[in-house]
């Protein structure tokens, strides 16, 4: 990028945030990080400066923007689990909506202009044809995927009014870690398919749970669109690039393109991780498709974005680099 910019990243004590904060330090930015510490963790925010506090703050975003002159706003603070946002409705659309809202309207209010959302696959819903673009229609099942698709349209709607700009990224299975091993998913409770079978491997849990195993897919379970968290991360790098080059705001779907099985993800941990993982199947869970994979050839196109960790066994092995250092703090060695 021709300038080094000021950004604001919201969630960047998460899992993908931590990542996209350290992405930017190395390329020279100046990076602020809010986060509230509900789901983040402190020590995965690397460098620049760290806010803890909440969206729902509003005098405190106002205190923020007025500190600060950003270039942009990278939004990585929703909640993420599918499950929970059935039980709970009124927690996502408070925090994934209403919170959002505070935050675009200190961004309208202080003249930022740029914002690179993290939205979902799950705005989708089922799918209708895989593998799934843009022009798929988007019809959530659960309230996680509508708070996402509302902030896509609200989005959209801000863009009319006010001219403020921004790129909606529609990841489908975030995966892997930092290559180096400092960092790496922390869910509590993790749901994520690839740390769950680590942690079989690790020995930190007994077996792995594999839902179904009479899907129409070659071997009987489901298939997904595992893409590597920095692959995520240079997306929206790109986003932003795009944006400041002038860009419209759009959306974009980001998957590797390749489905892979929930067996092929077990056989593939056993070869990196060279440990037995036992699996326990269970019957099929609601709202779970056979199959789901992106079709990102708009976001090659037009951010030219490429995915540089295709192979899964690349995607695992980083993965389980992060879960042996995480298993070795939990032992206490």
């Amino acid at each position: 990028m021709a300038h080094k910019m000021k950004l604001l990243v919201v969630g960047g004590a998460g899992y993908i945030g931590s990542h996209m904060v350290r992405m930017l330090l190395d390329d020279g930015h100046e990076v602020v990080t809010l986060d509230n510490l509900s789901t983040g963790h402190r020590d995965a925010v690397q460098g620049g400066d760290f806010v803890l506090g909440d969206l729902a703050d509003c005098v405190l975003l106002d205190n923020l923007f007025a500190g600060h002159r950003f270039d942009g706003v990278l939004h990585f603070a929703s909640f993420i689990q599918v499950g929970e946002s059935v039980r709970e409705p009124a927690r996502y659309y408070r925090n994934n909506v209403a919170n959002t809202l505070n935050l675009l309207d200190a961004m309208v209010k202080h003249g930022v202009g740029a914002m690179i959302f993290s939205s979902s696959a799950a705005v989708f819903g089922e799918p209708q044809y895989v593998p799934v673009d843009e022009s798929h229609a988007r019809a959530p099942i659960n309230p996680y995927g509508a708070s996402k698709l509302m902030v896509e349209q609200i989005l959209a709607d801000y863009g009319r009014a006010y001219g403020l700009k921004s790129i909606c990224l529609r990841y489908f299975n975030a995966a892997g870690a930092d290559p180096e091993g400092n960092l790496g998913e922390r869910h509590d409770p993790e749901t994520h398919l690839i740390p769950l079978v680590l942690q079989v491997a690790a020995g930190r849990r007994p077996f792995i749970t594999v839902f179904g195993r009479d899907y129409e897919t070659p071997d009987g379970t489901c298939i997904r669109d595992y893409v590597h968290v920095n692959d995520l991360c240079r997306a929206h790098f790109l986003a932003l690039e795009n944006l400041w080059g002038g860009g419209e705001s759009s959306a974009f779907n980001l998957g590797n393109g390749q489905g892979f099985s929930v067996r092929q993800v077990v056989d593939a941990a056993i070869k990196v991780s060279g440990k037995d993982i036992p699996v326990v199947y269970a019957e099929r869970r609601a709202g779970d498709p056979a199959r789901l994979v992106a079709d990102s050839a708009r976001a090659r196109k037009i951010l030219g974005w490429s995915p540089q960790f295709l192979s899964l066994e690349k995607i695992i092995g980083h993965a389980w680099l992060w879960e042996r250092k995480l298993a070795g703090a939990a032992n206490g060695s």
